[in-house]
């Protein structure tokens, strides 16, 4: 009788390391996302309108190199962004940016 209560005692540990019996856990139910809320007022951003800067105006100018500019006539602020130079980020809508490529060509004529 002792030797099947020691034997008793020395597997009961073991027994705590056997599974648990587990059902399945219930199904969630589907819940619709919520519709995305429109965010308005956050500092920092700004409206970005198309071709506030009047850019198309300058279109005879792409492909020009960069030194005809200054002839344009332009009465607006402007940028003449270099190839692969450094350009600041703050966007103002209403100043004309002139990209030049290698050549010190015009490429691009945008808004920023």
């Amino acid at each position: 009788m002792t030797r099947l209560l020691i034997a008793f005692l020395a597997l009961a540990p073991l027994a705590a390391c056997a599974p648990a019996y587990q059902t399945a856990p219930d199904p969630v139910p589907a819940v619709a996302p919520l519709p995305p809320v429109p965010v308005g007022g956050i500092s920092g951003l700004e409206a970005r309108e198309p071709d506030a800067c009047h850019a198309k105006d300058y279109l005879s100018a792409l492909g020009q190199p960069g030194s005809t500019i200054p002839t344009l006539g332009l009465t607006r602020d402007y940028r003449v962004v270099e190839y692969r130079g450094i350009e600041p980020q703050e966007y103002d809508p209403l100043r004309i940016v002139f990209r030049l490529d290698a050549a010190g060509n015009i490429y691009n004529i945008d808004c920023g």
